[in-house]
């Protein structure tokens, strides 16, 4: 007896791709949420530094409040922690372990997983700036400007980051992506304008730094939280220009296995 059309149900196949980029963009959200690493990275550090220095009269951070100064700094740090070095470890060890590789042989199609790690840091993001601005207007922040601004300038920081990251973890192994990730996120916090004004450096120096898209999301952001700036150009520019290569770059070198 043979059987009829639709006598198996549900009909095997993949599923839509938007079902499979939303499930695994939760996937990845879950696996980065319950990673103690990535949490010190992503949530700890930044608060830590937000309180201490907003509190203790560590740094000369200039006119006004220290709060002010510091809150788009942190900020852009949260941004870097997600989107490059959480990102770049994270994917640099599941490249080592054949993750990717399995990833890449189901119906889930490469871009969409590429795809689904972005929405991840996005997600992370949201409830990173959710808990650091809460934290600031607890401790007298008063911010300004354009939100409209804000906003462009965390995509682009986001899109120049992740870049970098896949980057990394697609062309290095593992162990070095740990180590030169976590060595680039030190090396930035102190010159990137993160805690310590641009003005602390000599003008060489300070120049070279501004080039830097940490140091460009941290500046453009305090533009216009802290100045009331309409539209920092020039920051929008640098974020733009590191978005193009370090994304392009990685759709070109990122190699799989």
């Amino acid at each position: 007896m043979s059987a009829g059309t639709g006598t198996y149900t549900p009909r095997p196949g993949a599923a839509p791709v938007g079902r499979m980029i939303g499930a695994q963009t939760a996937l990845e959200t879950r696996m980065l949420l319950r990673n103690g690493e990535q949490l010190l990275l992503t949530v700890v550090i930044p608060t830590l530094l937000l309180v201490l220095f907003s509190g203790v009269d560590i740094i000369d951070t200039g006119e006004g409040k220290s709060v002010d100064f510091l809150t788009p700094g942190v900020l852009a740090l949260a941004v870097m922690s997600t989107a490059f070095t959480g990102q770049a470890i994270a994917t640099g060890f599941e490249r080592r372990y054949g993750v990717l590789k399995r990833l890449g042989a189901s119906p889930l199609p490469r871009w969409a997983l590429m795809t689904a790690k972005t929405l991840s840091v996005l997600v992370t993001e949201v409830l990173q700036i959710a808990l650091l601005t809460g934290i600031a207007f607890a401790l007298g922040w008063s911010p300004h400007g354009n939100p409209f601004a804000v906003l462009l300038l965390l995509v682009l920081g986001t899109a120049a980051f992740s870049g970098l990251g896949l980057l990394m973890a697609g062309t290095l192994k593992a162990e070095a992506t740990l180590a030169a990730a976590n060595l680039v996120f030190l090396l930035l916090l102190v010159g990137g304008g993160v805690i310590v004004p641009m003005e602390k450096f000599p003008d060489g120096v300070r120049t070279a730094l501004g080039l830097l898209p940490v140091s460009a999301l941290s500046d453009g952001l305090r533009d216009v939280l802290q100045h009331g700036a309409s539209m920092p150009w020039g920051d929008l520019g640098i974020l733009a220009v590191w978005a193009v290569l370090g994304l392009g770059a990685a759709a070109r070198f990122f190699r799989w296995e």
